[in-house]
C-alpha cells in the first residue's frame, strides 16, 4: 500500500491543523492506519492509531485530549485533527499502515507497521 501524507504546516501555539493520509494499492479496510512523530535530535513516536473499523483507538498520553485520529473508508483516507497545538509539538508526522485479521485490532510499535508514508512537517511556534 502507498501512503501519502498532507496537511503540515507552521500555526501558533494553541491553533490548529489537520493532517491527512490517503492510501492506494491494497484493501484500505484490511489495514490499521497510525501516526508518528519525530522531533529533530528525538526518536521516532507513537501518536495514535485506529483499527481497522475505525471502532478503536489509541492515543499517545501527550497528546490525549488534543488529537483525534479517524478514518474514511469510503476514501481510503485516514486523518489527524490536532487542536491545542502546542511548540513540543513540532515534529515530522508519518502515517503508516499495518495489515491486520481482526477488525478491531490496533498497533502501537512502530515495528508493526510495514507500510509509512513520506511525511509532513509541522512546526508551532511559541
Amino acid at each position: 500500500v502507498q501512503l501519502q501524507a498532507s496537511g503540515g504546516g507552521l500555526v501558533q501555539a494553541g491553533g490548529s491543523l489537520r493532517l491527512s493520509c490517503a492510501a492506494s494499492g491494497r484493501i484500505f479496510t484490511s489495514y490499521v492506519m497510525g501516526w508518528f512523530r519525530q522531533a529533530p535530535g528525538k526518536e521516532r513516536e507513537f501518536v495514535a492509531a485506529i483499527s481497522r473499523s475505525g471502532e478503536s483507538t489509541s492515543y499517545a498520553d501527550s497528546v490525549k485530549g488534543r488529537f483525534t485520529i479517524s478514518r474514511d473508508n469510503a476514501k481510503n483516507t485516514v486523518y489527524l485533527q490536532m487542536n491545542s497545538l502546542e511548540p513540543e509539538d513540532t515534529a515530522v508526522y508519518y502515517c503508516a499502515a499495518s495489515w491486520a485479521a481482526f477488525k478491531n485490532s490496533l498497533r502501537l510499535g512502530d515495528y508493526e507497521y510495514g507500510y509509512w508514508g513520506q511525511g509532513t512537517q509541522v512546526t508551532v511556534s511559541s
